[in-house]
């Protein structure tokens, strides 16, 4: 048992200890040692033997006791009672991603939840939402990771797939044989639902101990497959991740193969083969063992083209521009300077407005607009006049102590059945930045709902169409809307799209974000937060604007706070 799997064995403990409401300082300290153990230089077994162990800071006399009873038995008593002790739901529970052990006790304190259907009903029924720390977007993150659960089969969202990639990652990158390490595949091009996750690691030798390791991963349901230099496992959530092993020395080429896609891959292929007259000469070329290169930078440049970024391999005409060196600079996370789409606990948002600031700053930005729902979403309780311009003066209040950082008063308004907005214009007015978007009435015509975004897109007072086709990733379709037609109007109107940055969403898509950069409509990449963390999730919008082909002008995030209000007063 290697210092990794102890580690593995005692954060489990503590997520049972803290489900059992047991001594705070306890489960500390069980984290505490999860995290040392994988740290230490020397092999647990060694550090026993020389009776060093108890030397290594936060390993006291229980702990060295646990360590010495797992590697003389393989198992823990304390494990084993833990275990028994805890309701099974609510370690199956654990799976579901977004969902920490914290949120996992609070449910169960509160509702008495103890299995999956339990949790279910109180997701389906809006009673988490009402629980301390949890909101909305827990009952949605709760409602995917039971499906995923349940069906173990299928495409699986970008942002659990990086979840689950990185527990991998995080495991893996402790080991001293492998060397480098990444995330390779569709997910690596920001594939916004994955087949499968596919990992990468450059070993110094073959080494038996890295796919053991991984093999036996807690996240590991099934190995599914099983060779010296590959495995391939189905994880608890069911998403099936495989770990590829290869020399350093080939590294960047089979990230440069693995990460395709199979159209990019087979234009360069016919590209090179056109200019040479030979088929196949880029795949055997790069198969021969004496091709090496050090970057992928280096690969395209022996291909005479410029630099391709990963999430632009899908054969759209990127290899066209590369040849003629015309690809675009395409926005970056640091591009960003702020956020105009963001929940509070006004309305069904989880942290206060003081704490979405503090956020924001630690993000580096320069502005956040605050846009709580409006009056007739009543399940997220939306913001009545009243409350609307209270709020408005708190913000005010606080924006004149803030340096540094620009709070924008603003508000997410619904679009009515028939296109209306849910405030009078007068009361749009005096907003900041308004964001409009539709909540309810999903099964519209086509006809009609087109004319429904419509009549908001031509609303002097809309600033952004936000999550325009109402999609949810592998739970809702698009409704039914002509979007072409909206984005030509956009265009007209001078209304900015969103890209909602949420991996439940990532509403615009890169097809209609791309559509829209070639129209001329500025994008706004908003995270929709509805907690002070999920502003992170900004990093999922613009893998999107990426894969759309955007720049860091084409994203109205990168403009100085000062642009964005003259150009909303200009509109309005």
């Amino acid at each position: 048992m290697t210092n990794l799997e102890v580690a593995w064995i005692f954060r489990e403990i503590a997520d049972l200890l803290e489900l059992s409401g047991e001594n705070p300082f306890k489960v500390k300290a069980y984290r505490k040692a999860a995290r040392i153990l994988p740290k230490l230089e020397q092999d647990i077994k060694e550090l026993i033997s020389s009776n060093k162990l108890k030397e290594m800071p936060g390993i006291g006399k229980t702990l060295q006791a646990n360590i010495e009873e797992l590697l003389a038995t393989g198992n823990l008593n304390l494990l084993q009672d833990l275990r028994q002790k805890v309701p099974a739901g609510l370690r199956e529970m654990l799976a579901i991603p977004d969902i920490g052990v914290r949120s996992i006790r609070i449910i169960y304190e509160a509702l008495g939840v103890t299995t999956l259907d339990e949790l279910e009903k109180a997701a389906k029924d809006n009673q988490l939402r009402k629980l301390p720390g949890l909101g909305s977007k827990t009952e949605l993150a709760v409602l995917r990771g039971i499906e995923m659960l349940r069906n173990k089969q299928g495409l699986i969202p970008l942002g659990i797939a990086f979840m689950v990639a990185n527990e991998f990652i995080q495991s893996l990158s402790m080991l001293n044989s492998v060397v480098n390490l990444g995330i390779t595949g569709p997910l690596r091009r920001g594939v916004e639902m994955v087949p499968e996750i596919i990992l990468l690691a450059a070993v110094l030798k073959e080494e038996p101990e890295v796919i053991e390791i991984f093999a036996r991963h807690p996240q590991v349901q099934e190995v599914l497959l099983r060779c010296n230099s590959l495995c391939r496992v189905s994880t608890r959530l069911g998403a099936e991740v495989e770990l590829r092993l290869v020399p350093p020395e080939r590294f960047w080429i089979e990230n440069f193969l693995s990460t395709g896609s199979d159209e990019h891959l087979a234009g360069l292929n016919k590209i090179i083969g056109e200019k040479y007259g030979l088929t196949d000469l880029l795949l055997s070329t790069l198969s021969s063992k004496g091709f090496q290169v050090n970057s992928e930078e280096e690969l395209y440049k022996w291909l005479s083209m410029q630099y391709i970024e990963p999430e632009l391999r899908e054969n759209r005409g990127e290899i066209q521009a590369a040849l003629q060196n015309e690809l675009p600079n395409l926005v970056t996370q640091s591009d960003i300077r702020g956020d105009l789409h963001t929940h509070t606990d006004w309305s069904d948002g989880v942290s206060s407005i003081e704490q979405m600031i503090e956020s924001a700053k630690k993000m580096k930005y320069s502005f956040i607009a605050i846009t709580d729902h409006s009056r007739s979403l009543s399940i997220a309780n939306g913001l009545s006049l009243e409350k609307l311009v209270e709020q408005n003066r708190c913000i005010s209040e606080i924006s004149a102590r803030m340096e540094n950082l620009t709070i924008l008063r603003g508000v997410e308004v619904d679009i009515l059945g028939d296109g209306s907005l849910d405030y009078p214009d007068e009361v749009l007015a005096e907003m900041d930045i308004v964001v409009a978007s539709i909540h309810t009435g999903f099964k519209m015509e086509r006809e009609k709902m087109t004319a429904r975004l419509e009549r908001a897109v031509k609303n002097p007072h809309v600033d952004i169409l936000a999550h325009p086709t109402g999609r949810m990733l592998g739970r809702r379709r698009a409704y039914e809307a002509d979007m072409e037609k909206i984005i030509e109007l956009a265009c007209k109107t001078g209304t900015w799209l969103e890209i909602n940055a949420s991996p439940d969403r990532l509403d615009l898509n890169d097809f209609w974000a791309r559509q829209a950069k070639d129209m001329g409509v500025p994008i706004s990449i908003n995270t929709d937060a509805h907690d002070a963390s999920r502003l992170k999730d900004m990093t999922y919008g613009v893998l999107t604007a990426r894969r759309s082909w955007l720049q860091a002008k084409d994203v109205v995030n990168t403009w100085p706070v000062e642009r964005i209000l003259e150009e909303t007063k200009r509109k309005k």
